[in-house]
């Protein structure tokens, strides 16, 4: 019970450092977010977050939301979408499904009617290819509202779609009329 509760807790820190604030332990991001990861578990355990690779690639693993990606080298760590730090990930444009969805809060209802839904801190807007997932997403502030997104005319609108490595989609802006609730 205890590893568990450490990885989760290494997991936990691994978004914030890999994500928002680096500087918090003094690591390097290069322009796509990578991380060395001996560079990164020598400063996880000066910062009192010993973890090993093995640990490390376990949490990787069993991550169930994916946030982490390795290299093909194995040499290097990201997060895999998610960052208020400018950082491009390198994805190609894609075309996304018809439909996508997002999970929110009803407190958030009446700004999204007006703005749309926009990245906030973060570079992208976040959306789901399922009900289910945004419903998760949704839930994790409260009462849960789904909204449907018309991505297809989006899309064809010219907004720009990228998925993450974990099949999060991405794009910078959701206008309201693209907004279904």
């Amino acid at each position: 019970m205890e590893k568990d509760i450490s990885l989760d807790r290494a997991s936990r820190f691994l978004s914030l450092v890999l994500r928002h604030e680096p500087q918090k332990i003094g690591l390097q991001l290069d322009a796509q977010g990578w991380a060395e990861i001996d560079d990164l578990l020598q400063r996880l355990g000066r910062h009192g977050l010993p973890l090993d690779r093995a640990r490390l690639d376990r949490l990787v693993q069993e991550n169930d939301k994916r946030r982490f990606a390795i290299s093909d080298d194995g040499l290097r760590i990201r997060a895999s979408q998610g960052h208020s730090i400018a950082v491009d990930l390198g994805l190609a444009p894609l075309v996304p499904p018809p439909w996508l969805y997002h999970g929110t809060v009803p407190r958030f209802l009446e700004a999204i009617a007006t703005e749309g839904l926009r990245p906030g801190e973060r570079q992208h807007v976040h959306l789901s290819l399922d009900r289910d997932t945004a419903l998760q997403v949704g839930a994790r502030r409260g009462t849960p509202v789904v909204l449907s997104i018309d991505a297809g005319r989006m899309h064809a609108d010219g907004h720009v779609f990228h998925q993450s490595a974990n099949g999060v989609w991405l794009t910078a802006h959701v206008p309201p009329k693209y907004i279904a609730g």
